[in-house]
């Protein structure tokens, strides 16, 4: 278990940073949203319901007066609002400090995005691949701006099956396999991106982060599993805050220590609670074929097309 303390008291001011979070209004993002905010950021909520992240607004306000916050909708599970968000966020901001991709869901029964894509890979890792693409300008014109993806440990289930990576017609689907898939998805990307930056010589980086076990509304859809609820008991001596599970995604997005290709978690007992501290990732999150697979496959499906220097 490692000794280091990182807390929000370690943020640095942010006074003159824009970052994005999406899925802000709740769980971790709605704390992610908090702390930039009281750190002096200007800070983007994107989320699906514009009414739930005004809600959310409104909270923070009342312990940060002060804090700017800017509710702009986004929908991962639709192309054109993915599209409509970053047309909207670039006629708005000219730089980019942190694009800190959050959102996800979790565990669902098999359904579709609008696109028609298997909707835990379509939101939590395409939506973000093409939103990251749509506002690629913005991030690399802004010095030292970074992308943090947010996975999971459940990324170490997951498999890469490119004859049937959506699950087609639920092949083979089931609500946790399609989960771990994604997750894996966010750290192929997250280190392709990394060695992308690097090959053109950019100061920009890619960083990824997990919460460990920590109680969001990510788990709706246990809660309604027999074997959740049968283990409920033990996960509840496990399971910590949504502000502590939030500290290694915010300290993956500000620390100014931090360098490209860094995967943060929790330090404490099997990465599922503790404070943030640099953690590995499995052997297959670093396979370069798959990485290099999944990105061109997500370019095709997004019809978008990073543009490095």
């Amino acid at each position: 278990m490692s000794k280091e303390k990182w807390t929000t008291d370690n943020i640095p001011n942010l006074t003159g940073k824009v970052i994005i979070v999406t899925g802000g209004n709740s769980g971790i993002g709605y704390e992610s949203v908090k702390a930039f905010a009281e750190k002096g950021a200007q800070v983007v909520m994107a989320s699906r319901s514009a009414e739930k992240a005004q809600v959310a607004k409104t909270e923070i306000r009342k312990s940060t007066p002060n804090g700017d916050i800017v509710v702009m909708a986004l929908d991962l599970m639709d192309f054109a609002s993915i599209r409509k968000f970053a047309s909207d966020f670039k006629a708005k901001f000219d730089r980019l400090d942190v694009l800190l991709n959050n959102a996800g869901i979790m565990n669902t029964p098999y359904s579709l995005t609008k696109d028609g894509l298997e909707s835990q890979m379509g939101t939590n890792h395409f939506g973000h691949f093409l939103l990251t693409g749509l506002l690629f300008d913005r991030i690399t014109g802004t010095p030292n701006a970074r992308v943090v993806n947010v996975s999971s440990g459940l990324h170490k289930s997951g498999k890469m099956d490119f004859d049937n990576l959506l699950f087609e017609k639920g092949q083979d689907y089931s609500p946790l396999s399609a989960y771990s898939r994604s997750k894996l998805a966010n750290l192929l990307f997250t280190y392709e991106l990394q060695r992308k930056f690097e090959a053109s010589k950019s100061d920009n980086i890619a960083v990824a982060a997990h919460p460990g076990v920590s109680k969001t509304n990510l788990v709706n859809h246990l809660e309604k599993n027999w074997g959740y609820k049968l283990l409920l008991s033990v996960f509840q001596l496990v399971m910590q805050s949504q502000e502590q599970g939030a500290l290694p995604q915010i300290r993956a997005s500000v620390d100014p220590n931090v360098k490209g290709g860094e995967y943060y978690g929790p330090g404490g007992f099997n990465e599922m609670r503790g404070l943030p501290v640099i953690v590995p990732s499995n052997e297959a999150s670093h396979n370069q074929a798959d990485a290099a697979k999944l990105w061109a496959v997500s370019e095709k499906l997004t019809g978008v097309e990073y543009k490095f220097s």
